[in-house]
C-alpha cells in the first residue's frame, strides 16, 4: 500500500502539461462505480489524474493504481481495497482493469461490501463492461473518453477558453458564435493540423513523432485489445490488419461485404463480424440508415472513426471531401445519432439533413451545408470547424 501511495504522491506532483477534459466537467461522479472507456493514448490515465488533482489534491482519502502492475498477480482487488477503506480511503481509481482477469466479480464485491468506497476504473473500449454481464449491470455508468474536440485543442494551442456550445445553439446561432469567436482567434489557422495529428493529447510532448505512436497504439489494439476480448486466434491477426487498411485506403464508401471477404479471404460472416470488432474499438464509423442499426445488416457506408487515424493508415486517402466528412461525423455524433440521408451526406438527430463540403457548397431545399474554409456562415450554411464545439 505504501509503494502505491507513493507512486501516487509521485504522479500528482509531475509537472507535465495536461488538456483538461469537458468530460470532467459533465460526468456525474456521485456513481459509486464509474467506468472510463477509451481508445489507447486517448488520455484516460491524465483523466483520472486530473480528476484527483482538481478534487483531492492533498487528501490520502483518493488513490490511483496502475493494474498492470505485477503485484496483482497475487494480490486481489476487493482484498486491497478492503485495506485501502480501513486505512481511511473513499476514492479508488484502478487504471486498466482488462489487464485483471476477475475484474467483473471483484468490482461487484467492491460495490456490495464497501459501501463506502467509490471506485473509478479505466478500460479498453472494447471491453463489455455492462453487456450481458449480470453482475455489473445496472450499477456500473459507462462514459466515453474521445479524442480531443477542436474546440478543446484549439484552447490549448491558443490558450483560449472557448464553451461548449450545443447542436441546437449551433444551428440557430452560428454566425454570433462563429463571430465571437473568430475576433479572437483565425480557427481556419489550426484546423488543418488539428485533423492531422491533433486528437490524441500526446501531440504535446511527441510532436515529431506523433503518426509513430499512433500507428503503435493502432497496431496494439489490433494485436491485444480486439483479440483478446473476442476470442480471435493470432494467426487471423493479418485478415483484420489488411480488412483496416482497405478501409482507410477507400473510406468512405459503401462496403461490398462479398467483395470485402474475397479481399480478405475469409467469410461474409466473419467481415461482418470484424466490422463491428473495429467499430467496437474506435477504429471505425458505421453509418447506417435511420432504424437500421442492427450490426447483423450491411451499413450504409463505412469511416474511419478520426482524421488522425486515417493521415496514420492511409495517407494517400486524404482528399478534403473524405477529411471533412470524417470530421463531421466524427465530431457531430459524440452530441447526436448521425444516420444517412437519401438527400444529403448525413441526416442528424433523425430530421437534420446536412452536405459537407467547401466553400461554395449551397444548401437546397430544407437543408444545411456544414462549409469548410469559411469562417463564418449565413442562414442554412454553417462553418465546418464550429461543429469541433459541441464538447
Amino acid at each position: 500500500m505504501d509503494f502505491f501511495n507513493n507512486v501516487h504522491r509521485t504522479l500528482l506532483e509531475s509537472t507535465h502539461p495536461t488538456i483538461r477534459r469537458e468530460l470532467l466537467k459533465t460526468l456525474d461522479w456521485s456513481d459509486r462505480l464509474i467506468c472510463i472507456k477509451g481508445f489507447r493514448g486517448v488520455g484516460k490515465t491524465t483523466f483520472l489524474l486530473d480528476y484527483v488533482k482538481q478534487k483531492f489534491p492533498n487528501d490520502n482519502s483518493a488513490l490511483y493504481v496502475n493494474l498492470n502492475n505485477f503485484y496483482f498477480t497475487r494480490r486481489t482487488i476487493i482484498s486491497f481495497a478492503d485495506e485501502f477503506v480501513k486505512r481511511g480511503g473513499k476514492i479508488l481509481l484502478l487504471d486498466q482493469i482488462q489487464k485483471y482477469p476477475n475484474w467483473s466479480k471483484e468490482l461487484r464485491q467492491c460495490h456490495d461490501r464497501l459501501p463506502g468506497l467509490k471506485v473509478i476504473f479505466t478500460s479498453s473500449p472494447v471491453l463489455r463492461i455492462t453487456e450481458d454481464n449480470h453482475l455489473l449491470k445496472g450499477i456500473v455508468k459507462v462514459n466515453h473518453l474521445e479524442g480531443l474536440s477542436f474546440r478543446e485543442y484549439l484552447n490549448h494551442t491558443t490558450q483560449n477558453n472557448f464553451p461548449v456550445y450545443s447542436f441546437d445553439d449551433i444551428l440557430n446561432n452560428h454566425i454570433e458564435i462563429a463571430t465571437d469567436i473568430v475576433s479572437k482567434v483565425r480557427p481556419l489557422a489550426y484546423f488543418g493540423e488539428y485533423l492531422k495529428s491533433g486528437i490524441y493529447p500526446y501531440f504535446i510532448d511527441d510532436p515529431n513523432f506523433y503518426s509513430n505512436r499512433l500507428l503503435k497504439h493502432i497496431n496494439l489494439a489490433l494485436e491485444i485489445d480486439v483479440p483478446y476480448i473476442n476470442q480471435i486466434e493470432l494467426k487471423y491477426l493479418s485478415k483484420l490488419r489488411k480488412l483496416l487498411h482497405i478501409i482507410a485506403s477507400e473510406t468512405p464508401f459503401s462496403p461490398n461485404v462479398s467483395k470485402l471477404a474475397a479481399d480478405v479471404k475469409t467469410s461474409r460472416a466473419t467481415v461482418m463480424n470484424y466490422l463491428r470488432y473495429l467499430k467496437n474499438a474506435k477504429l471505425i464509423h458505421l453509418l447506417n440508415a435511420n432504424g437500421d442499426e442492427n450490426d447483423l445488416k450491411k451499413p450504409n457506408k463505412v469511416y474511419m472513426h478520426d482524421t488522425n487515424l486515417l493521415y496514420a493508415i492511409a495517407p494517400g486517402n486524404v482528399e478534403k471531401s473524405n477529411l471533412r466528412q470524417t470530421f463531421f461525423y466524427n465530431q457531430v455524433v459524440y452530441d447526436q445519432p448521425v444516420n444517412s440521408s437519401e438527400e444529403a451526406d448525413f441526416l442528424v438527430n433523425y430530421k437534420w439533413h446536412f452536405m459537407v463540403g467547401g466553400r461554395k457548397t449551397e444548401p437546397g431545399k430544407g437543408q444545411y451545408v456544414a462549409a469548410d474554409m469559411i469562417e463564418t456562415g449565413s442562414k442554412n450554411k454553417i462553418p465546418l470547424w464550429l461543429f469541433g464545439f459541441l464538447y
